[in-house]
């Protein structure tokens, strides 16, 4: 079995480059990329703290609280990529910082 600092440490792993991607790019797709990146390691994590807690814990706890991380990120990204949508058809861009929806 792997030990459970080799997995938190690719979830460590995963959580920074995602805050990384999240903060750095310009583009509303790659931002959202980033993000769920975020929730896929914020999920890695809670899988690894179930199996670490062996049969002391609920059964399969993690795991279902895991699906319900990926589910709420897959409905996020759909409203995400929608908005994007809309965003472009009126505005002709998805570049995060040329975006001005609120300048009336």
């Amino acid at each position: 079995m792997v030990p459970l600092s080799h997995i938190l440490t690719v979830g460590i792993g995963l959580f920074a480059i995602g805050l990384f991607g999240a903060l750095s790019r310009r583009n509303a797709i790659g931002i959202l990329m980033a993000i769920e990146l975020l929730l896929n390691a914020a999920a890695l994590n809670l899988v690894a703290f179930n199996a670490y807690l062996g049969p002391g814990a609920p059964p399969a706890l993690g795991q279902t609280v895991a699906l319900f991380v990926i589910g709420i990120a897959a409905a996020g990204a759909i409203v995400g990529l929608a908005l994007i949508l809309a965003v472009y058809r009126q505005q002709r861009t998805i570049a995060a910082d040329e975006i001005h929806l609120l300048k009336g």
